[in-house]
């Protein structure tokens, strides 16, 4: 598989790679940066907003805007703005909290985990963010998590795919699009540790799950039955996440970070940090917005 270097930014930790079909940009986050870049493999630029805190993940609005997990909780950039406006707090009693992966749900939500900086076991939650009569709503859907990680949902919509990177697991659930309720978490695949942690994760339209193996440098697809089907090394050991893009979403962008590399391996993977891209035959889906804006 020919792996190659879509943009040399060398983030320290690159994340929430999103595909944004109306721009023809790829949105990626630069986690403790606070920098959402917006990536054209068109003419190769990259305009950044810097939100001014930690930001996590992100989700395309259906206007065109931005909903961001940010450290404090959930923000947004309106359509045509570059400044991030907050909306609501999230643990602001918890100081060494902040928020890390998410996505938005085939019902319009944004979903978003937090963890605790030193990785705490059990600190985190995973919460739904929501519009409702006029206001915005958040609520705690799954607490006890220490690493809240990578999200995405069938295309059909019936199942939550999700996954607590200590517990080396991707876990599955049921999923009612109509309430956003989720039931019956079961184990779908179990990684050893050998194999890397289990990172950022994205559904292809067959069903398959592509999932960044951070530590290991390579980027595992399981079958919808968890079967193991592909996998693609990545010149860089830190992979954190994944997603479909280009024309046709034939192409598969990986995010990836530097930020644990002492001297002589940040010598060794000098563009550790930085966006790839391959193509491995799959096709992705057009991305979930949030209803909101």
């Amino acid at each position: 598989m020919n792996v190659e270097l879509a943009q040399d930014a060398r983030a320290t930790i690159g994340e929430g790679p999103v595909w944004d079909d109306r721009t023809e940009r790829l949105h990626w986050v630069d986690i403790p940066a606070g920098l959402v870049h917006r990536y054209s493999p068109v003419d190769g630029t990259d305009p950044v907003i810097d939100i001014g805190q930690p930001v996590g993940s992100l989700g395309l609005g259906a206007q065109g805007g931005l909903v961001l997990a940010v450290r404090d909780g959930f923000a947004m950039i309106p359509a045509g703005h570059d400044r991030a406006t907050r909306l609501i707090a999230v643990e602001a009693d918890v100081p060494n909290s902040r928020m890390n992966d998410g996505r938005c749900d085939p019902g319009g939500r944004f979903w978003a985990g937090t963890m605790d900086r030193d990785h705490a076991a059990q600190a985190g939650s995973l919460y739904r963010l929501e519009g409702l009569g006029g206001s915005l709503v958040v609520q705690s859907m799954l607490p006890g998590l220490t690493v809240s990680n990578g999200i995405d949902w069938s295309a059909n919509g019936s199942l939550m795919y999700y996954i607590d990177s200590a517990t080396q697991r991707i876990d599955r659930f049921d999923f009612d699009v109509d309430s956003g309720t989720i039931a019956n978490r079961r184990m779908f695949v179990d990684i050893p540790e050998r194999d890397g942690l289990p990172d950022g994760l994205v559904v292809d339209a067959e069903g398959a799950v592509w999932v960044a193996l951070f530590g290991r440098g390579t980027v595992r697809c399981y079958t919808s039955q968890g079967e193991i089907s592909m996998e693609i090394t990545v010149p860089v050991s830190l992979v954190t996440s994944v997603a479909f893009g280009g024309p046709g979403l034939t192409d598969l962008y990986v995010t990836t970070a530097r930020h644990r590399l002492d001297p002589s391996q940040q010598r060794a993977q000098p563009h550790a940090g930085s966006l790839f891209v391959c193509r491995p035959g799959a096709v992705g889906r057009l991305p979930r917005r949030f209803s909101w804006i």
